[in-house]
């Protein structure tokens, strides 16, 4: 097994309340799926997940808490987004359309605009995302 010191840090979320919400979900089994912008990886010239693919999971504090496998990764519009990702997201939405605005008030919010990305970007049904799919392991 790889030690969790050495592996790539998976970072849900911006560290704080919202980080810690969801690592917790990660940590007790609730979240299993993630969705990001294709345009993030693009931005950082970094390539897509990979199935089989180990990450470990920090908190706030940048504390390697868990070790995550990618499953699965795909590529979608924002409209093509399944219910059962969004739901398996782990964070209590009871609709598509409930994830979709939650996601959106995150995805347009301040501090994801401070990330090198065009200040004038909008999500809309063609914005393409990532969906990915992982287990914990440890």
């Amino acid at each position: 097994m790889t030690n969790i010191d050495s592996l790539p840090i998976a970072e849900v979320g911006f560290p704080g309340p919202l980080r810690d919400k969801l690592v917790s979900a990660i940590c007790d089994g609730r979240k299993t799926s993630t969705t990001s912008f294709v345009a993030e990886y693009q931005i950082e010239n970094e390539p897509l997940p990979q199935v089989g693919s180990r990450q470990a999971v920090v908190d706030s504090e940048g504390r390697r808490l868990v070790t995550i496998e990618t499953t699965d990764v795909e590529q979608v519009r924002l409209s093509d987004v399944p219910w059962e990702h969004a739901r398996d997201e782990g964070e209590g939405h009871s609709s598509l359309s409930e994830w979709r605005i939650a996601h959106e008030r995150f995805w347009e919010d301040d501090e994801l605009r401070a990330f090198p990305m065009d200040p004038t970007f909008v999500v809309d049904d063609n914005t393409l995302v990532v969906l990915e799919r992982f287990r914990v392991l440890d």
